[in-house]
């Protein structure tokens, strides 16, 4: 529903610690609106906009559909796991606050997730409805993992174990403005207020 306001209780922290840091991770299924909204959220609250997906195309000099399917998806794996890795490193090393959109399976391969950990990251899993993101990704043919509805909802439900381990969760069934706005009201960013 386009519009419609979040309630209070339709953001939850996953965890009951509300911490204050610089990396924030965008995690959840193709079509949850991250890269989107993680990129509205960066312009919003000053912070860079990393796209992990970008970052493998970049690396690869090939997109992600061309990777899966002349490499392989362990290939395609293997680079996502180098370029996170990347990503975590430089946002140590620079110092400079960024909000990182990830990859629908990124958080599901536990090697990732324990560098994201390690790496002091907020995960917040953007949680939208399987009937919602089927109807915005049916339309659309370079997703390589998309190939009908049954498997679309056997994969969702093989990672949703793996969003619930996110720290705080969103839903992302409305307009992405208003999901920024439910992110920042979160309370987890320095000096920025709903």
């Amino acid at each position: 529903m386009i519009g419609r306001l979040i309630t209070e209780n339709e953001i939850t922290p996953m965890t009951n610690e509300i911490r204050t840091r610089t990396l924030v991770c965008l995690t959840g299924f193709m079509g949850s609106g991250k890269s989107t909204v993680a990129r509205l959220l960066g312009r919003q609250i000053g912070w860079q906009h990393v796209d992990l997906d970008k970052r493998i195309q970049e690396a690869a000099e090939q997109s992600i559909p061309e990777i899966f399917a002349k490499r392989g998806e362990p290939e395609f794996r293997r680079i996502e796991h180098e370029q996170l890795t990347r990503i975590l490193g430089e946002a140590a090393a620079q110092q400079k606050p960024r909000v990182v959109s990830l990859g629908g399976g990124t958080t599901a391969q536990p090697h990732n997730l324990t560098l994201l950990r390690q790496a002091g990251a907020i995960l917040i899993w953007l949680q939208c409805p399987v009937e919602d993101l089927l109807k915005r990704i049916a339309h659309i043919q370079d997703r390589p993992l998309f190939r009908d509805e049954v498997s679309f909802r056997r994969l969702y439900q093989e990672r949703l174990p793996f969003y619930e381990l996110a720290d705080y969760r969103v839903e992302s069934n409305i307009e992405p403005l208003r999901v920024v706005e439910q992110i920042v009201a979160l309370g987890i960013f320095p000096k920025v207020t709903a």
